[in-house]
């Protein structure tokens, strides 16, 4: 498929997304860009969010992750359901109790200051290191397929695209991503059941023989019961547990989704829609994922350096052009779903939680919408340089780092979320950033010599519980003292 359609097809499903953005941007204000006014139906942001939740992660990163991991990966998202419902009994309804623009205002109300910034600088950095990675994921295949031969640097195709996604969210924010998400979401499904269909038909096989070629090869090893091996079941299990309640229940990302909602039951509703269909979507990514291992073994593909190279390996260059064209399409559906609200909500807490614009000009909203817009493509320039930076220094699957990130990164926000919700215990504020930072550096020491430490375990994804834990042990040590009353 030549490099020349595949920049076309591109350039006119971006024509579509910025149609969409200008009819849902009309009348848009700064309550529409934050919070989509609360009037945003549930079942449009549940389907939407599917996209956004798999992003280009999932759509390539997941498939050629299967050679290794087989289908491990599953255990996760069995984790994932439980996460889901945690989020709707718990923090939701936290949200909108205390009716928030940006989540981590409950810092403020429960410890003070000095937790609401520390909550949000590291929402900052978690998400704009995986926002980044999941757009290096798509940038880099894009790069390699389609730029290179016209021989554009890599760093000017990551402005390219992040410049388009600045475009179409700077007006309307959550209310056009909301929408927008809902397109990407149904793109991004059909080109894998497309995908799967054309390699099918190229093999001559039907899809249930396909199905027990798949369910008696060792790709379809779910369960691992070596407790020192990463891919244990119940480790995975557990880590998919705490995956998703603090990269959706305490990322601003997703939950600004789901407070855009008209009242907490619906918002319930959009979660536990999500999370049971997340289960089935997420088992028919990784039956692509053998698949394509087993087409590549059948017609003889030289498997690419980086497993997260397969598919389009495999989609552009065997399949003919229907396919290279599906998985174009699927493949910035899956870019754009997961940039542009990521792009939406760092601008939301950097603007609210960081320079406290809200309050600055509650009775400004011209002011309001200029310093929200420079706040944008201030963030919009960050995740320029983070693409970059990685494209420099990656060499493993995206999926593995992003994961390991959430650990380092979001362990604290677990800690600081799980200690205000379940205790009552005052704390010295002060001493929270501090916590944040130490407790970080600790998990890496006791990751990096787990083997050692603990005769040959090694500490997979459960990284982020373990940072949690020693955050919650931290903020205890520095409880305020009892004041005793005569």
């Amino acid at each position: 498929m030549s490099p020349g359609i595949i920049f076309g097809i591109f350039l006119i499903y971006t024509l579509v997304i910025f149609i969409v953005s200008w009819i849902t941007s009309r009348n848009a204000d700064n309550q529409s860009f934050f919070i989509g006014n609360h009037k945003s139906p549930w079942f449009v942001v549940a389907y939407g969010m599917i996209g956004a939740s798999l992003s280009g992660v999932t759509f390539i990163s997941i498939p050629g992750w299967v050679g290794s991991t087989h289908f491990t990966y599953f255990a996760i998202v069995l984790g994932y359901v439980f996460g889901y419902a945690v989020i709707s009994l718990v923090l939701l309804p936290t949200y909108y109790k205390l009716n928030l623009t940006s989540i981590y205002t409950y810092l403020f109300d429960r410890f003070g200051n000095s937790a609401y910034k520390t909550g949000s600088v590291f929402f900052l950095i978690s998400r704009i290191i995986g926002a980044s990675f999941r757009m290096f994921l798509v940038v880099s295949v894009l790069q390699v397929f389609v730029f290179d031969h016209f021989g554009i640097p890599f760093w000017v195709t990551v402005i390219f695209f992040i410049v388009l996604i600045q475009l179409y969210t700077r007006k309307g924010g959550i209310k056009t991503i909301i929408w927008t998400d809902t397109l990407q979401t149904t793109f991004m499904l059909a080109a894998i059941v497309i995908t799967i269909g054309l390699i099918l038909s190229k093999m001559e096989i039907g899809v249930g023989d396909m199905i027990s070629k798949v369910w008696n090869s060792d790709l379809s090893t779910i369960v691992v019961s070596d407790t020192d091996s990463k891919q244990n079941f119940f480790k995975l299990f557990l880590s998919g547990i705490f995956i998703t309640i603090v990269m959706t229940g305490l990322d601003q990302d997703m939950m600004q989704k789901n407070l855009s909602c008209k009242n907490l039951k619906d918002a319930r509703k959009n979660m536990t829609t999500l999370s049971l269909i997340l289960v089935p979507v997420n088992l028919v990514f990784l039956f692509l994922g053998a698949v394509l291992y087993i087409y590549a073994a059948e017609f003889k593909v030289q498997l690419p350096e980086l497993s997260d190279h397969l598919f389009p390996l495999i989609a552009f260059d065997h399949l003919g052009i229907v396919a290279g064209v599906v998985f174009i399409i699927g493949l910035i559906s899956a870019a754009y779903s997961s940039a542009d609200s990521a792009l939406t909500a760092l601008t939301t807490s950097f603007s609210i939680d960081i320079m406290e614009y809200d309050k600055k000009y509650a009775d400004n909203e011209k002011m309001l919408k200029k310093r929200r817009q420079a706040v944008h493509l201030f963030m919009a320039l960050i995740i320029i340089f983070v693409i970059v930076l990685f494209g420099i220094i990656n060499n493993q699957a995206v999926i593995s780092q992003l994961f390991t990130l959430a650990g380092y990164t979001y362990g604290p926000l677990l800690g600081l979320y799980a200690f205000g919700l379940f205790t009552n215990i005052e704390v010295k504020d002060r001493f929270i950033p501090l916590i944040a930072i130490i407790t970080p550096v600790i998990s890496w020491f006791i990751s990096h010599y787990a083997t050692r430490m603990f005769n040959g375990y090694e500490i997979g994804f459960e990284l982020l519980i373990i940072n949690g834990i020693l955050t919650f042990i931290g903020l205890f040590l520095i409880k305020k003292p009892i004041v005793k009353t005569v």
